[in-house]
């Protein structure tokens, strides 16, 4: 079973496969998980078998290691492409994460101006004004968006709580396009129920609400490693060639990650 729990509230830096060096910040517990989705497919295993016992870092907390951080890539001389708010869980949980925002581009623009603030978020927080607000104003707001399909999102992202994918659709419309749609694509069973949304009955919904949304980019990926359920394959490169395709033939920038 897949158990990735991330330091906090610093990690890295690590290489991405969509970002590249990224200096990793994890608002969540050390020990734990705290999502408000459960996705079958998180590297950091189902939300029930990583329970925290310790707190979320403390602002202050996160501003001192991410500075601690960066002064020590400036002195060794290898700068991050990225900063990048991602980790156990949903970063847009923590109390302060605006506040949050504001310290890690003070430090950004001192230590190394030149790299991105990058946010992975599943965007079920992006209805709190400060939530938006504190996504316009990094460089790469990533949201997720796996389908436009209620019953996918309910058996695959398993979302705690009300979820209207419809209402997060008008949400990210809201950033007027300061936002880059991230979607994973994959194949296999899980439970014995096909999970796979290859195919046309959900690509041609899904690009239907990214032509709406008119980010300024998309990415589409699969997974990459070890999930927590069993069953999940990967989408094929062809596949994800062929649906980043049309994304680009729609005008919007598109990348694939196999």
């Amino acid at each position: 079973m897949s158990t990735i729990i991330y330091p906090s509230p610093i990690f890295g830096p690590v290489h991405s496969r969509r970002l590249g060096i990224s200096l990793g910040i994890n608002l969540l517990p050390a020990d734990g998980k705290v999502c408000s989705f459960d996705c079958i497919y998180c590297e950091c295993g189902f939300n029930e078998d990583h329970r925290p016992t310790l707190p979320m870092p403390q602002r202050e907390e996160v501003a001192q290691k991410l500075e601690e951080q960066l002064q020590k890539m400036v002195r060794e001389e290898q700068l991050p492409d990225v900063l990048t708010f991602a980790g156990n869980g949903e970063p847009t949980c923590h109390p302060h994460f605006a506040e949050i925002i504001d310290d890690t581009i003070r430090l950004r623009n001192q230590y190394c101006p030149k790299a991105k603030v990058c946010v992975l978020s599943n965007s079920t927080m992006i209805h709190r004004p400060e939530v938006h607000d504190a996504l316009l104003r990094v460089d790469d707001n990533i949201l997720k968006l796996d389908t436009v399909n209620p019953a996918y999102i309910n058996k695959v992202d398993h979302p705690n709580g009300t979820y209207s994918v419809e209402r997060i659709i008008e949400r990210m419309k809201a950033f007027g396009g300061h936002v880059i749609i991230q979607t994973m694509f994959m194949r296999g069973q899980c439970r014995g129920e096909s999970v796979d949304n290859t195919g046309e009955a959900f690509v041609g919904p899904w690009l239907e609400a990214v032509k709406e949304i008119k980010p300024q980019q998309v990415m589409v990926y699969t997974i990459d490693r070890e999930t927590p359920a069993q069953g999940l394959e990967k989408a094929s490169r062809e596949q994800l060639d062929a649906i980043r395709d049309r994304v680009i033939a729609a005008g919007i920038p598109c990348s694939a990650s196999y």
